[in-house]
């Protein structure tokens, strides 16, 4: 072992990483290499060592996984940095000992509830295939039973669901079968070879700081030993309890009955992106008389999401709709519903005329607020509340003020503070005055049934919104168009830069940090009115809460049409990259003019993104090409640089005069791009070029 250990110090000096990582991982690989604890991962370990394939086991060592927004979830692997059965096992150990020293007993009585969804993990470029590897082919499903294992073993009752469901359906459980907290085993929306968990608690909520950071210090500092009980003992000792049609019909019930209005003649299509969706959306839907057809080619359940765009099963990215347009098309359909693997998020297209409209987060929740308002803000016998994060649209604020509605829209990023403010009302006995909570990333939530955004109320107000509109020959579109009329145009736009890995994670720190510090008074033309760091909302509870309110809004001077403009800079808390947000504001309009505003709008958000991002990219002591922005957002900084490089070897490429060989070598210089790498750098090669790579290479 000593050699082996000997082999990575040399490899890692050969790496641009602080010291500090080097070490972390160094001791991390030193007990891998030498516990019993771990010795099935040993020949993989062993074969990446020998493969000097130093960067990715630097990342898969360096850290423990760390607990995010949304839990914790990332790349499966071998490591504590890497979602596999020893993490899982790890965590549900240390979250046993956190339950069991704060509900005793109860905490055995009443149980967890465990919920999982489609993912599986095949295997990657560093793995050796003809070695043992038992992160090879795991699933959510076994990482569910592999936690089950460890609470029964600590004496805590299981429920377990019997096949794939909802994150929703899951915080809806927890409530229902009065359990003191549960896990989802997902990565949501993250790519095919992500995993993880969400943790709750006992209110169907997730963990807030400081309850977050005592999990994670139970977990990282107290787990001495992982106690286990194989699955089958446990069964039979009756500690695991197989739920599903009872608590399936219960939810759908809680979801229908905040049904806002009784029209249904809308042609519904709806995909869940091969995740679980078609076991709340569609079945709430259909419950209540609604035409629901599900696309063929992404409605069956699959870890690979293999008919989606990109393989990225995320309503936020526009060709997630891709597959399924077609088939909306194809059957004359008028509003197209997905959902995420784990059904907690909701996108939606609109037929409008002749075009299908896509709307972002902030649109859809602009939209259903405003719904909900008219339907019910007469019916409350006080004054209606709702509850947005901070990078959350202000339109959502001129709705609430111009209709008397209370507004609690400054929330720290992640939906979890939406539920814990909704127990806070509950406690006050101000939750039937609660109205709607929303958040950009495309998450909503209505009612009192759960605490964690759910796409089943959306989907189900959308379309009944939709079949309400058409009765007077109007779409969404036309509704959200008389919203901005009204209230003010507001556009949002989120971007990314995306910095995998231990090196990534110095980089997105330089970023913020260096914009904490800098005192920035402009951005290109725009004008720095105030910087607000949300370091500065006191006190600060736990390093989780730190890290939540690791948060910088500029606020811009105002100018011309605008009457707001504001970016906000955050590191992501699921992901390896740093998040922009911007928002331009304008008054209220006439309708005849929200076109020309619109358009002004589109023309300066792309100048301010411009000035913006390359002054994070300065920062990093890039030279940022101006085409880069037009390749597909979410490609890795490094991705995208590359890209550039070989650009010039791909033009050579017309040389080869055999068509199959052409497209072949084509393929395989943008191998390092994943899934339809054409699409994700085409329009920064027809911007140079005039015309795409396939038919400038004669290969379509």
């Amino acid at each position: 072992m000593s050699d082996l250990l000997s082999n990575v110090r040399t490899g890692f000096k050969k790496l641009n990483v602080e010291e500090k990582y080097k070490k972390a991982a160094i001791d991390n690989i030193k007990e891998w290499l030498e516990k019993d604890t771990y010795k099935e991962y040993l020949p993989q370990i062993k074969h990446i060592i020998k493969n000097q394939e130093w960067d990715y086991l630097l990342d898969c060592f360096y850290q423990i996984i760390p607990f995010g927004t949304g839990g914790r979830r990332g790349e499966v692997g071998i490591g504590p940095n890497r979602i596999n059965k020893w993490t899982i096992k790890a965590s549900a150990q240390g979250h046993s000992q956190y339950l069991i020293k704060k509900y005793g007993n109860d905490a055995k009585k009443r149980g967890v509830v465990l919920a999982f969804d489609v993912r599986v993990f095949y295997t990657n470029k560093y793995f050796n295939d003809s070695l043992p590897n038992p992160v090879r082919n795991l699933s959510c499903l076994d990482l569910a039973n592999a936690a089950a294992e460890v609470y029964t073993a600590n004496g805590i009752h299981v429920h377990i669901f019997d096949d794939v469901r909802t994150t929703p359906e899951l915080s809806f459980a927890i409530r229902y079968l009065k359990a003191v907290a549960g896990d989802m085993f997902s990565a949501s929306h993250n790519p095919p070879e992500h995993n993880g968990k969400k943790v709750y608690d006992e209110f169907g909520g997730q963990l807030i700081p400081p309850h977050d950071e005592e999990l994670v210090e139970e977990v990282t500092d107290n787990v001495k030993d992982i106690k286990v009980l194989n699955y089958k003992d446990a069964d039979k000792k009756g500690l695991i309890n197989l739920i599903g049609k009872e608590v399936d019909n219960a939810y759908i019930e809680a979801v229908n009955k905040l049904s806002l209005s009784d029209k249904r003649d809308i042609k519904i299509v709806f995909t869940p992106l091969h995740g679980t969706g078609s076991t709340s959306v569609e079945k709430c839907l259909k419950k209540l008389g609604f035409d629901v057809n599900a696309d063929p080619k992404t409605s069956y359940a699959s870890g690979k999401f293999e008919n989606v765009t990109f393989n990225i099963p995320n309503p936020e990215v526009i060709q997630s709709f891709d597959t399924t347009l077609k088939y909306a098309k194809k059957i004359n359909g008028e509003i197209i519903l997905n959902c995420d693997p784990d059904a907690d998020r909701i996108g939606v297209m609109i037929k409008h005329g002749n075009e299908w409209k896509y709307l972002n987060g902030n649109e859809i929740g602009s939209i259903l607020l405003n719904y909900v308002i008219e339907k019910k803000k007469s019916k409350l016998k006080g004054k209606g509340i709702v509850i947005k994060t901070s990078v959350t649209t202000n339109l959502a604020r001129e709705i609430c003020n111009a209709n008397d509605v209370e507004i609690k829209g400054d929330l720290p990023v992640g939906f979890k503070y939406i539920g814990d403010l909704m127990n806070k009302l509950e406690d006050e006995g101000k939750i039937d005055n609660f109205l709607f909570g929303l958040e950009e990333s495309h998450g909503y939530i209505a009612g009192n049934y759960v605490r964690d955004k759910d796409a089943a109320v959306a989907g189900l107000w959308l379309s009944e919104l939709s079949a309400e509109l058409k009765e007077n020959g109007k779409t969404l579109w036309d509704y959200l168009n008389e919203t901005y009329s009204k209230y003010g145009y507001f556009r949002n736009y989120l971007t990314e830069i995306r910095l995998p890995g231990a090196e990534g994670m110095s980089k997105i720190n330089k970023i913020q940090e260096t914009m904490r510090g800098s005192k920035l008074k402009t951005f290109g033309k725009y004008k720095v009115n105030s910087i607000e760091d949300f370091r500065d909302r006191k006190p600060i509870v736990s390093e989780t809460d730190r890290l939540s309110k690791n948060v910088l809004v500029f606020h811009l001077e105002p100018f011309d049409k605008f009457t707001s403009l504001k970016v906000t800079l955050r590191p992501s808390g699921t992901e390896p990259k740093i998040k922009m947000y911007f928002e331009l504001g304008t008054q209220p309009c006439k309708l005849n003019d929200l076109e020309n505003i619109k358009n002004y709008a589109e023309n300066e958000l792309k100048l301010l993104e411009k000035d913006f991002m390359l002054h994070c990219y300065k920062i990093l002591g890039i030279d940022f090409p101006e085409r880069g922005f037009l390749l597909f957002w979410q490609l890795p900084l490094k991705d995208k640089l590359r890209y550039f490089e070989i650009e010039g070897e791909l033009i050579k490429l017309k040389d080869i005069q055999d068509i199959q060989k052409r497209k072949k070598e084509t393929l395989l210089k943008l191998e390092f791009l994943g899934s339809d790498p054409i699409k994700k750098v085409d329009n920064a090669f027809k911007k140079k070029f005039g015309k795409g790579i396939e038919d400038y290479l004669d290969i379509s």
